[in-house]
């Protein structure tokens, strides 16, 4: 409200007077910016121009609009009523003015900073309230939305960031200009997230060397038609698989079973469908995956080459959500039920229909899945005609999300996991009678978890969980040409409790305290009819562990120190594994790592015959027990020189790695050493480069790793010589590019050298061993496969069919150029020539392409 110049006359001084004459400036001068409420602007103009206006109370109160200049006349100001807010004026004659809502679209825009250090946010997620519609902030934190309904409510999240919710008005775009959002950090999230977007959109990497796989806001990859989640981590430098299977990951040269998996904090003891070349994990309710090799948290142990740790979505949605999909090999969908405000259930389903139809991308699957197993291998009196085989998996996971308030939740899991496969052959008799057989493999993992978190204080909180895990493959193999059924069970049972507690002592230091506890139970058995035999292997093993680290984050530096120590109750024995995770920040581009850990790890996988379980799955999991087969401990350090500058990075890190208590059995060796059981070690070391540029537009990588991983066993003869997964180099590079805001395009490729094997002695290819002949095998690893090379590439089309509903269609081709490449070499007698060996060759994935549908509502 201006003042009057009357009341001036009483100010004396000249300080008063200038203060005045700033005011009269700014009341005058800018009299368009002050504002009033419309229905006083109405009644003030209804006086001025003699008009009435007609309208609801509700639609009109408590809007506020521009005060009008006293020279505007009464159209000037219904025309500018019209343009600034979101009612419609409108003259039914020169005196009556009628005043109505519309419906109205508006664009909306944003830039999206830190709140601490005012940094843009790449890769946040923007949605419109009950729908599916919503982008994802650019390299500058930007967003736009167009055509956006003015009375929904806008949502903004970011990993590691507190969900902030707007009204659609608010973000109005107005003369050009977005407004600026200050994301506020999660007040749990001390190790928050280094680079927001590394490789592809949705992969991020934190400040402890961890990288996160956000499967909401996951882009593309190579080859990939959805975010597989194993597959996905296959990205990341260090991280191989020999055989181009996820059930066979090697992470710095280790084996897959050196892998900690945790889904919900359930440990999981099978990852794959098909075995091995699907993720049996559903990516749409599992929305952030977390991979470590080195400078673990305390907290975990097992795995002494990686943890891969996969967390579900966790909050209570407000409204129904899902999706469903379809691509040439199964079917999914999930859904978000919110029960009330407090309560909800989150489930998810996938099955094959491989049993019913076969694709051009399940024929290639199922070569490259079942050669050399009994199923392609051919039998001296079963032609193929006669055989047959029905393959199909399925999985389910189900999550119920309970909020007592803001402080306390309740959370309970469970997942299912299922392979089977029916194989039948049949045959005509000396009788003119047709028999058939059929054999079996299963495969199962069932979890079952649940979880307490409770904040006490702002600086106090306690999570308590438990669960309960069962691994399952049993088989049952009729061979006609001896009338013989072997059946063969491997059953592993795990239950475990954890309880950890966070103690937030200031700003910069954090502590972490907990306990520990678990009982695993593996179950070996091995039937067979004719001769009559018999074996069965049980063991238990007990482990208490405490755990306890602090962790230091201030400006340039971050520190992890921590410490776990492990208790074998059978054993009597304890041992302590030291951590450290160090990351010093030396300019504003550069920055040096320092990481290292001891681990252990008690249950591991053997071979005991390449044929078992159909030749199909032919591992088995078994638990130490301190004579033949110790547990496993590894050591390794790492260090590396991280540059990051204008969303380019460059790192570069070298590791040591040693492993002991390893045993000959759970090798799978090709050579004389195939059948003898012996203790030993691996050591690996080795560099990781990684070149990674991101842009609004597109994002590119180059990563390489050269590395060296020889085996010791004192009692072999060499006792020294190159691992079986011994990866000297290996090269993978990959390019992304948004052509336009829905179409996106991948291709990348990798190309490795080939991992060892044993050929047999020149001239000398068998011997004689006891009544048997047997490969005559030369220096063991003492040969190269020939290099492994693969061109993938994927596109994705986005588009909507309704406000709330959206789609997405992908299709992409695994080995574009179909290179035949070898995986795996051995070789067996010649059964034309006993004095000779025949190789064996196991060949990659050929030219395989996959196409999907989603729905998202």
């Amino acid at each position: 409200m201006a003042i009057k110049l009357s009341s001036m006359t009483m100010l004396r001084t000249k300080y008063l007077l200038i203060l005045f004459s700033i005011y009269c400036c700014f009341s005058f001068g800018f009299q368009t910016e002050e504002r009033m409420p419309l229905l006083d602007l109405m009644q003030k103009l209804e006086k001025q121009f003699d008009v009435k206006f007609s309208y609801s109370v509700n639609d009109v109160s408590g809007v506020l609009v521009n005060t009008p200049n006293k020279s505007d006349t009464l159209n000037q100001i219904i025309e500018n009523l019209n343009a600034t807010t979101l009612l419609n004026f409108k003259f039914l004659n020169e005196r009556y003015i009628t005043v109505s809502t519309i419906n109205k679209t508006i664009s909306i825009c944003g830039v999206l900073v830190s709140e601490k250090n005012k940094e843009p946010l790449l890769g946040a997620s923007v949605l419109i309230e009950n729908s599916t519609n919503g982008v994802v902030s650019d390299i500058d934190g930007t967003f736009t939305l167009n055509e956006v309904d003015i009375s929904k409510k806008i949502i903004i999240s970011f990993l590691g960031f507190e969900t902030q919710i707007f009204k659609a008005v608010d973000l109005m775009l107005l003369s050009n200009t977005c407004k600026t959002i200050e994301m506020q950090m999660k007040n749990e999230e001390l190790n928050q997230v280094l680079i927001s977007k590394f490789l592809t959109t949705g992969l991020q990497k934190r400040i402890d060397g961890s990288t996160v796989l956000n499967t909401e806001k996951f882009g593309i990859l190579p080859g990939l038609t959805e975010p597989d989640i194993m597959q996905s981590i296959q990205a990341l430098p260090g991280v191989e698989s020999v055989n181009e299977s996820i059930a066979n990951i090697n992470v710095r040269g280790g084996t897959n079973d050196q892998n900690l998996i945790l889904w919900d904090n359930i440990k999981m003891y099978h990852s794959g469908h098909f075995f091995g070349l699907i993720s049996a994990y559903n990516p749409y309710l599992t929305n952030k995956v977390t991979v470590t090799k080195n400078g673990t948290s305390s907290e975990f142990s097992d795995g002494v080459s990686s943890t891969i740790n996969m967390s579900t979505k966790n909050k209570i949605g407000d409204v129904f959500t899902g999706g469903l999909g379809i691509n040439l090999i199964h079917a999914d969908a999930f859904f978000e039920i919110p029960l009330s405000k407090k309560l909800a259930l989150h489930v998810s389903g996938r099955r094959s229909f491989t049993d019913v139809f076969n694709s051009p991308t399940y024929d290639t699957y199922f070569e490259r899945s079942f050669q050399d197993s009994e199923l392609t291998t051919n039998s001296d009196n079963i032609s193929e005609s006669n055989k047959s085989s029905e393959f199909f998996f399925y999985d389910y996971t189900a999550k119920l999300l309970f909020d007592f308030n803001e402080n306390h939740k309740f959370r309970a899991n469970i997942i299912g996991i299922n392979n089977n496969l029916d194989y039948t052959e049949s045959y005509t008799s000396t009788d003119d009678e047709t028999e058939s057989k059929t054999s079996n493999l299963k495969q199962q993992n069932l979890g079952i978890g649940a979880s307490w978190n409770a904040r006490w204080s702002t600086k106090f909180a306690t999570n308590f969980n438990m669960f309960y895990s069962k691994y399952n493959v049993d088989a049952v193999d009729y061979r006609i040409e001896t009338d013989q059924k072997l059946t063969q069970a491997n059953e592993v049972l795990e239950t475990g409790i954890k309880l950890k507690t966070n103690l937030k002592i200031n700003t910069y230091l954090n502590l972490l305290s907990g306990y520990q506890f678990s009982e695993i139970g593996i179950l070996n058995e091995t039937t067979v009819s004719v001769p009559s035999y018999d074996k069965t292997k049980k063991d238990v093993l007990l482990n208490h562990a405490v755990f306890s680290e602090i962790e230091f984050k201030k400006q340039n530096t971050y520190l992890r120190l921590g410490v776990r120590g492990n208790y074998f109750q059978k054993f009597n024995k304890i041992l302590m594994e030291p951590r450290l995770n160090f990351r010093q920040k030396l300019s504003h581009y550069f920055a040096l790592k320092l990481q290292g850990e001891f681990k252990n790890q008690s249950a591991t996988q053997i071979i005991d015959f390449q044929d078992d379980f159909l030749g199909v799955e032919n591992r088995r999991w078994i638990l130490a027990d301190e004579k033949e087969i110790k547990i496993s401990e590894s050591k390794q350090a790492s260090f590396g020189l991280e540059f990051n500058q204008n969303n380019l990075v460059i790192d570069v890190e070298g590791f040591y790695k040693v492993v002991e208590g390893i045993t000959a059995s759970n090798q799978g060796f090709y050579n004389n050493f195939q059948h003898l059981n012996a203790e030993g070690s691996y050591h690996v070391k080795g560099v990781e480069f990684l070149i990674n540029k991101t842009a609004n537009k597109y994002s590119t990588w180059l990563s390489y790793t050269y590395s060296i991983n020889d085996y010791k066993f004192e009692s072999f003869t060499p006792s020294v010589f190159p691992n079986n997964v011994d990866i000297r180099h290996s090269f993978s590079l990959a390019f992304n590019y948004d052509i336009v805001d829905d179409l996106k395009i991948s291709i990348g490729g990798i190309w490795r050298s080939g991992h060892p094997y044993t050929k047999p002695v020149e001239g000398n290819e068998t011997i004689q061993n006891g009544n048997n002949t047997v490969v005559n095998y030369d220096l063991p690893n003492n040969e190269n496969l020939d290099d492994f090379m693969r061109l993938d590439t994927s596109v994705k089309y986005n588009f909507n069919i309704s406000n709330t509903t959206n789609a997405s269609i992908s299709a992409g081709v695994i080995n574009l150029i179909n290179k035949k490449n070898s995986i795996n070499r051995y070789y067996e007698v010649d059964p034309e020539n006993s004095n000779s060996a025949i190789q064996i060759n196991n060949k990659s994935l050929g030219l395989t392409p996959n196409l999907s549908l989603r729905i998202n509502f």
